[in-house]
Order: structure tokens, then sequence, then C-alpha cells
């Protein structure tokens, strides 16, 4: 048998230290997110009650910090960016918007604005139903990492 090679030893600790370092990176930068998206849905549920009322634009833009939160909390649990959550906040913003901001255009490019909004949201929803479906069909990627990670076993104590 041959010694270990220290060249490759080294790179595996020098590999080692940088996935650690992206990783840790990773979870400050959701961490602050987190702490930014909690702090932006806070100060929005202190003016709601301090307004005295309740508007729909309000309620749609608390749904928005929610989504962004269970985003936040899905990538902690699996350590997956779920394009579908991406795609969810994508359809409430834009129902925000076509609820808020579309009855202060004029007229005349009210009614293209309208529809623009409207196909944008159907298309987003295409999308979220495909990527539903061909998860069921045929898998996710995660799904195959998981059951490489389940082959690559422990070796056996009998052996």
């Amino acid at each position: 048998m041959s010694a270990p090679n220290p060249i490759n030893n080294w790179q595996r600790k020098v590999q080692s230290i940088g996935i650690l370092m992206i990783d840790v990176s990773h979870y400050l930068a959701l961490l602050l997110i987190g702490c930014v998206v909690i702090g932006a849905a806070g100060a929005e549920f202190f003016s709601i009650i301090q307004g005295g009322k309740v508007d729909l634009k309000d309620i749609l833009m608390l749904f928005i910090y929610l989504e962004l939160l269970a985003m936040i909390g899905i990538y902690f649990k699996t350590h997956r960016l779920p394009v579908q959550f991406l795609i969810y906040i994508a359809i409430t913003a834009l129902s925000r918007h076509l609820v808020v901001d579309v009855q202060a255009v004029s007229d005349t490019f009210h009614l293209w604005l309208l529809l623009t909004i409207t196909i944008s949201i159907f298309i987003l929803s295409i999308a979220v139903f495909l990527l539903t479906w061909t998860a069921s069909q045929y898998g996710r990627p995660e799904d195959n990492i998981h059951k490489h990670n389940q082959n690559k076993s422990p070796t056996k104590l009998s052996e």
C-alpha cells in the first residue's frame, strides 16, 4: 500500500473549510434576511393597528412577508430554495399591484396594464401547476440525492 498523498489531504481540508465558510455565510445571510422580513412585517402590522383599519393591500403585504418567511424556513430545513414559493410571492405581489396600484392609472392605459398583469398571473399559475405536476410524475432532483445518500450506507459491522 502506498502512503496517502499529502497534496490530496491538503486539498480536502481546504475544500471542507471553503464549504463550511459558504454554509456559514448562507445561514448568516438568511438570518439577516429573516430579521429584516420580521421587522418589516412588524412595522406593517403596527401601521395597520395605528391606522385603525385594515385594507386588502395591507393583508396582501402581510401574506408576502409570510411567504418570504416560509421560504426562508424551508431553506433552513431542506437546504433547497423552492421555486414554487418564489412564484407564489410573485403572484401575490402582482395581485397586490392589481388591487392597489392599477386604480390610480389613467383609463387608456388601465386596460392594457390590467390585461398584462392578469396574463402574467395566469402564466405564473401555469408554471406552478407544471412544476408540481412534473415533480409528482418524475420526482424532484433532491429525491435522487436522498436516494443516492441512502445507497451510501455505512459498512455493516458483520463484514
